[in-house]
């Protein structure tokens, strides 16, 4: 036990000495507020989520831009699914305590230029304590384990005939349902509940499958190329068609009622119908049903 005198020593002599580890940047720091900030809001159902995922979300988009740097490149899957609406869903604390691990120490490497627009000023003033209850913190869903596992598995298994379907927006048949449920169930990834919640979620495994792998966006242009074929379309048309590649790239399928939300109301307050034609509106609905029949058998 260390006397008062003892301590008093310690302070003057050894507290000041350099330590062997290097000082932490102020980028990771604030990194870490900001996740830390993220993860009270999902435990505490605080206001401010929206602003804070924009961020984290305005980030991964700038760290992706530096892929060329080996250690960005090393976490590039996980910078990308950050930037899609299906990671999002159900997030978890445990979900984003290990993106601020994994991304912390590579902040620092956001080119300057672009760093302004996505922390906001902190002031130097030291405000009264407070305690931070988390009696209402919950373990991860089991399900949103079970997605996040099934993800990785499949990502793995791209070249399955099955999955190989899915991506590339081939007809899927019975027999391929049954073989993505036993590949599911025999590697371990999911149990006969998580599965049969993954069919009930999604409408059939078969989309819940195409929502964790996307789909190849060479599939998701060919799915419009009857539709413009022959038309000449403005430049708002092509770049509305091309956010429409891009969602289902990420995210496999899309409902019609995305086509009236942002960020395709920017182009249009009125979304597709504000573009489009009637009879063109009908064709896109067509493609995209087409596309998520292809996906159920």
């Amino acid at each position: 036990m260390l006397g008062e005198e003892e301590r008093d020593v310690l302070a003057e002599n050894v507290a000041g000495l350099p330590t062997e580890l290097d000082p932490e940047r102020l980028e990771a720091k604030q990194f870490d507020l900001l996740m830390l900030n993220l993860q009270l809001c999902v435990l505490r159902r605080q206001p401010g989520y929206t602003k804070l995922k924009k961020q984290v979300v305005e980030i991964a988009s700038a760290l992706e831009e530096q892929a060329t740097i080996p250690i960005i490149r090393a976490e590039l899957e996980l910078i990308q699914e950050i930037q899609t609406d299906a990671w999002w869903q159900d997030v978890t604390v445990g979900m984003l305590e290990n993106v601020r691990k994994r991304l912390r120490g590579l902040v620092h490497l956001i080119e300057k230029r672009k760093r302004k627009p996505i922390y906001t000023d902190f002031e130097d003033e030291l405000g009264e304590g407070a305690l931070v209850d988390f009696e209402a913190f919950r373990p991860p869903d089991s399900f949103e384990k079970f997605r996040e596992k099934a993800r990785f598995f499949l990502r793995q298994h791209q070249d399955h005939i099955a999955v190989h379907k899915l991506r590339t927006n081939h007809q899927l048949t019975e027999t391929d349902l049954e073989e993505l449920e036993r590949m599911l169930r025999e590697s371990g990834t999911g149990t006969e509940a998580d599965i049969e919640r993954a069919k009930v979620s999604a409408d059939g495994l078969g989309l819940f499958v195409r929502s964790l792998v996307g789909l190849d966006r060479a599939a998701a242009k060919e799915a419009f190329s009857a539709f413009m074929a022959g038309r000449m379309l403005v430049g708002d048309q092509i770049e509305f068609i091309d956010m429409i590649v891009d969602h289902l790239t990420e995210s496999g399928v899309m409902e019609p009622a995305r086509l009236y939300e942002s960020p395709y109301t920017d182009l249009s307050p009125l979304g597709v119908e504000g573009l489009f034609a009637p009879g063109m509106v009908d064709e896109l609905l067509t493609v995209l049903d087409k596309v998520r029949r292809h996906a159920a058998a």
